[in-house]
């Protein structure tokens, strides 16, 4: 598409340079009435202006249409396709980036990486390409024949333009940085807005919107100073262009008048002349708007580098082999983990056996360590070898792709798509809806049938962003009927059912009891009602396991453990009196 946007540009550059040696027939045909056209002296009448000056006109006038339209559609379609595979790339790499890279980078920042410096990006390779060589053929094209009419006069007419080059290098460089400077106020601007948007709930909740507002102006008043330096820049680079353009045709006139007066040209030639040059004015110009385009681009292009050059911190092994008919067998051996950019052990020296098919419950206070556990499990931050194993198998050794198949996992933050309920319930099985009662069951299974029937289009109802539109019970729901329809040999439920009345958390305690017989189940909670019937319960304090066994075991055994039951109970028993 580029080779054929480059045929067309040239043809189009090619036949733009005829029409000055049109005009310049034309001025000495009505100065002297004959034209001299090669080596020929023919007579200047009618018959010479249709055949010799309109006709080729038209002809050139329809081909140069032909042309720009054709290296626009070259030259722009290949600069979209570059954007939409850009894009699909960036978003490929994106997904497979860990947990932890989206610590750092806020989502603002990234979206202004789709949006923004994409289209710069875009605009740069189909408009950059385009001037760049439109500039090349035009003005050599131009040049060749400014220089076989006059040499002396051609180099006074470039002699400014090299000064314009050298000032508009200058300048270019310090509009990159300006650039810069306007991509990461945006990004801050975006930021905060998805943000503010996000928890508008908690923002009227607390009453601050005025706080918001002013601090959204702050940010905005950066923004706009930003983009008033990167246009000042602009516009002193266009003011540079203009000025020594204008000297240039100063002396054109000066000089080719000069010229005329001694003979050496004639007014016709003196007008073709004038005609090159105004050809080589467009050429010089998108010098300059390619050096700000340049710097635009080769900032926003540095940006779009850095997320497509990041790697996953957690991959897999180049030895690595899927985890074949997974078991839920599970063992953490002296497990002793913290985070990348932690300062102490979150997890410390943890060893215990989760066998196939138990019912797990994992409780502690707030901060022990169980959330981290279930992450290690889910590959989401790296381990040293040896320390959890899958059915006998270093976890370390086997694909994430099938371990993470391995398991089903409900969230703290119970995530829903802004979709249909039936699609958020079968996400794990690619949203494929065919199946509905699969999908009824396993809303039954997690006592969300009844609400959802209550919707007016009942399982075709479509959630707001994030699952606004449903209460938390029924995300938390909704969330684990999600995951019983991936119908995993191994469910991780952290603290899932915190948001539901006692009655239905027994319901769908009840419900995972029966149709989890035989897999392997691990709960998070912080009530020791919830996982009081469990076959196994691990009572972790401040990052150490201090106990494991059944309630019974753990209350004759740990004074921890003991000591939050009765804490609970005391509750409980408070909470009904004071009722």
């Amino acid at each position: 598409m580029l080779l054929l946007g480059m045929a067309a540009l040239f043809m189009v550059d090619f036949l733009q340079l005829i029409i000055p040696n049109l005009y310049q027939m034309v001025i000495n045909g009505m100065n002297r009435g004959v034209v001299e056209v090669n080596g020929q002296i023919l007579a200047f009448d009618l018959t010479f202006l249709l055949d010799r000056i309109c006709m080729p006109m038209v002809g050139i006038i329809l081909a140069i249409v032909f042309g720009r339209f054709l290296w626009r559609a070259m030259f722009f379609g290949a600069a979209i396709r570059v954007e939409a595979q850009l894009r699909n790339e960036m978003f490929d790499n994106a997904r497979r980036l860990s947990c932890e890279y989206y610590q750092v980078n806020k989502v603002g920042n990234l979206m202004s990486l789709f949006t923004n410096d994409l289209d710069t990006v875009q605009e740069c390779f189909g408009w950059g390409i385009m001037m760049f060589l439109d500039t090349l053929l035009m003005g050599v094209l131009a040049i060749v024949k400014m220089w076989r009419m006059d040499s002396v006069l051609t180099l006074l007419s470039l002699i400014p333009m090299a000064f314009l080059l050298a000032s508009a290098t200058v300048v270019g460089r310090y509009m990159m940085m300006k650039w810069d400077v306007r991509q990461e106020a945006f990004s801050k601007l975006s930021d905060f807005s998805q943000e503010s948007f996000s928890g508008i709930a908690v923002i009227k909740a607390f009453v601050k919107e005025a706080k918001e507002l002013i601090a959204f102006k702050c940010l905005n008043l950066e923004n706009e100073k930003a983009n008033i330096d990167h246009t000042r820049a602009s516009v002193l680079l266009r003011i540079l262009v203009t000025m020594f353009v204008e000297s240039v045709i100063c002396v054109i006139l000066g000089y080719g008048g000069y010229l005329v007066f001694q003979g050496r040209f004639n007014a016709g030639e003196l007008v073709e002349f004038i005609g090159y040059f105004n050809a080589v004015v467009w050429p010089i110009m998108a010098v300059s708007e390619l050096i700000d385009m340049t710097s635009r681009g080769k900032a926003s292009l540095e940006r779009i580098s850095e997320l497509l050059d990041a790697e996953p911190v957690v991959r897999d092994r180049q030895d690595a082999a899927d985890l074949i008919n997974p078991q839920g067998e599970i063992r953490f051996q002296s497990l002793t983990f913290r985070y990348p950019d932690g300062e102490q052990n979150v997890l410390t020296d943890i060893t215990v056996e989760i066998g196939a098919g138990e019912q797990v419950g994992l409780v502690g206070k707030t901060g022990a360590g169980k959330t981290t556990l279930v992450d290690l499990l889910l590959r989401i931050y790296n381990v040293e070898d040896g320390m959890i194993l899958l059915d006998g198998k270093d976890i370390n050794s086997l694909t994430i792709e099938s371990v993470r198949n391995a398991f089903a996992y409900v969230p703290q933050d119970n995530f829903l798509f802004s979709d249909t309920i039936a699609r958020n319930i079968a996400f794990g099985n690619n949203g494929d809806v065919s199946d509905m009662e699969k999908i009824e069951l396993a809303a039954q299974m997690a006592d969300v049938n009844d609400n959802i029937r209550e919707f007016s289009s009942g399982f075709e109802t479509v959630l707001g962003e994030r699952g606004i539109t449903v209460s938390g019970g029924q995300k938390q729901r909704i969330s684990i009927a999600r995951a019983l329809m991936k119908d995993a040999p191994v469910l991780i439920l952290d603290d899932s059912v915190s948001a539901v009345d006692s009655k239905t958390e027994k319901a769908i305690l009840q419900n995972l009891r029966q149709i989890r017989k035989g897999k392997t189940t691990i709960l998070i909670a912080h009530r020791i009602s919830t996982i009081q019937q469990m076959d196994k319960i691990l009572y972790l304090e401040n990052g150490h396991l201090a106990a494991a066994g059944n309630h019974l075991q753990l209350m004759e055994s740990c004074a921890g453990y003991r000591r939050m039951v009765e804490l609970q109970q005391l509750e409980e028993e408070g909470g009904e009196n004071h009722v």
